[in-house]
């Protein structure tokens, strides 16, 4: 079964950095794609970051530049750094992944950048 796990958010202040953590299971790693999502208190979740297989990155405009996603596909890890933040990068962060098909989620890590 497919699992994965976030874990880094926390309490920062605006200017700072978190990285976050995925670690994952029931899943050939180093063949998917991964996606960092967020979802800020009365917003639709978005698309933060995506890394494929052969680790091309694509990122939403407003994180380019300053966030990093990366992956150590000997840790089943997917990474994303956060620098500069900023209060509206608030918000439950997901790891994703899809899998013939089915998008599988974590359950979140709550980061909360305070000015």
């Amino acid at each position: 079964q497919v699992q994965l796990v976030e874990s880094g958010g926390g309490l920062v202040q605006a200017g700072g950095s978190l990285r976050l953590s995925c670690t994952t299971s029931g899943i050939i790693f180093s063949i998917n794609a991964m996606g960092w999502y967020r979802q800020a208190p009365g917003k639709q979740r978005e698309l933060v970051a995506r890394i494929s297989s052969s680790s091309r990155e694509v990122y939403v405009e407003s994180v380019k530049g300053r966030f990093t996603i990366s992956r150590d596909n000997a840790k089943n890890t997917v990474y994303l750094q956060m620098n500069s933040l900023k209060p509206e990068d608030t918000a439950v962060y997901y790891c994703n992944v899809n899998k013939r098909g089915m998008d599988y989620w974590g359950k979140g890590t709550l980061v909360t950048v305070y000015s």
